[in-house]
């Protein structure tokens, strides 16, 4: 089970200082166990502060953040991370950076390698097993940040813009690959992104951010089969609908990042 709630969550950073600023402020929703949800707002608004605390990276400045109606005080292998860049190490091969959580555990090493080569196998990278991180594309780097992810167990995947640096065709292959692994998994997925076709192509339901002081503007279900086709008609009202939502938070993030590039000029 895989069910997450946040109910009234704020965070406030350098809070009762001088340098005290709110990112998050009573933010308040759930996600299904098996939902495939995604995050958007403007840059600055506390989407990758929100993954870090349903990581339990972050603790809530105020409110409760729930995983299977349990509270959340901590990391878990339950609750797995996948950031913009991989965080693949270096100085292991791809079979032992897939196995790495298992290592911890404690796994046995044929057990670790079994499960780890099955992972592998999912994402198509069972023939790269012993080659390291440097000699693999980004886009196969990432395959294996998943691999790891579903080798644990992870019943939520977080992922933080995952594939934002990658170009646009890998990008779009490696949106229909999410999906393959994700159908039928079981697996409920948290998606960060500032890509509004992104967002569209992927999500059951689309949670829209305000600027900072991030707050929910809007829950959209997106009632779209799959796989979607990204010049039809429903996809172009649902891309109009997400950027009408967004355009003038954006004009507002902006405007706020003038300012404060203002007052820190007449500062120094």
């Amino acid at each position: 089970m895989g069910e997450i709630r946040c109910d009234r969550l704020t965070k406030i950073w350098g809070a009762g200082t001088h340098d005290e600023l709110i990112t998050l402020e009573d933010i308040s929703f759930s996600v299904k166990s098996g939902e495939f949800v995604v995050i958007i707002g403007p840059s600055g608004c506390g989407k990758s502060t929100l993954l870090s605390m349903l990581a339990g990276l972050e603790m809530p400045s105020a409110g409760m953040l729930l995983h299977n109606d349990q509270p959340i005080t901590g990391p878990s292998p339950d609750r797995s991370l996948i950031f913009q860049q991989p965080s693949l190490l270096p100085w292991l091969s791809l079979i032992d950076n897939v196995a790495f959580g298992l290592t911890l555990q404690g796994m046995d090493k044929k057990d670790r390698i079994r499960r780890a080569e099955q992972f592998l196998s999912d994402v198509g990278l069972r023939q790269f097993a012993n080659k390291y991180p440097h000699q693999l594309s980004g886009g196969m780097q990432q395959r294996a940040c998943i691999a790891r992810a579903l080798c644990l167990g992870a019943d939520i995947i977080l992922m933080d813009e995952p594939f934002a640096a990658l170009d646009v065709q890998t990008r779009y292959k490696m949106q229909k690959f999410l999906l393959d692994i994700w159908e039928g998994s079981g697996k409920t997925v948290i998606f960060v992104t500032h890509h509004i076709d992104e967002a569209v192509f992927l999500a059951d339901r689309v949670i829209i951010l305000s600027a900072r002081p991030g707050r929910i503007l809007d829950s959209v279900s997106v009632d779209m089969p799959r796989p979607r086709n990204v010049i039809s008609p429903e996809f172009e009202r649902h891309r109009t609908m997400f950027v009408e939502h967004l355009r003038s938070e954006v004009s507002k993030a902006f405007e706020e990042q003038e300012l404060a590039e203002m007052l820190d000029t007449r500062i120094k």
